[in-house]
């Protein structure tokens, strides 16, 4: 059974830093896109950032590019997001998705076939 547990989010100050951490288990993830979304309440779900468990490139939303990092831990099926200079609409529940697609940067939650729970991020103004 794929499991995916989002942990590290929290309330943190504009400005600040908050690091997300995705572990992943049941099944052998070589193959699969790792992508991080966020929804905030009213509004659909979006992406935030790409990478994949083979090679090192990524790929982000602009909204977030030059702030947020993603990097994964092959040894501990882990992948994360290092998120600096957060800002009150960075607001929202974070999401860790996995999925096996041919397309470079899926950057649709169409293309992600497990999800995590979910992790609460809050910055306040």
């Amino acid at each position: 059974q794929v499991q995916l547990v989002e942990s590290g989010g929290g309330l943190v100050q504009a400005g600040g830093s908050l690091k997300l951490s995705c572990a992943a288990s049941g099944r052998t993830f070589s193959n699969y896109a790792m992508g991080w979304f966020r929804q905030a309440p009213g509004k659909e779900r979006e992406f935030v950032a790409v990478i994949r468990w083979s090679g090192s490139a990524t790929y982000y939303a602009n909204s977030v590019k030059g702030r947020f990092t993603i990097s994964r831990d092959n040894a501990k099926n882990t992948v994360y997001l290092q998120m600096n200079s957060l800002k009150p609409e960075d607001t929202a529940v974070y999401y860790c998705a996995a999925g096996v697609t041919p397309i470079q940067w899926p950057t649709s939650p169409r293309n992600y076939e497990y999800w995590g729970q979910g992790t609460q991020v809050t910055v306040s103004s």
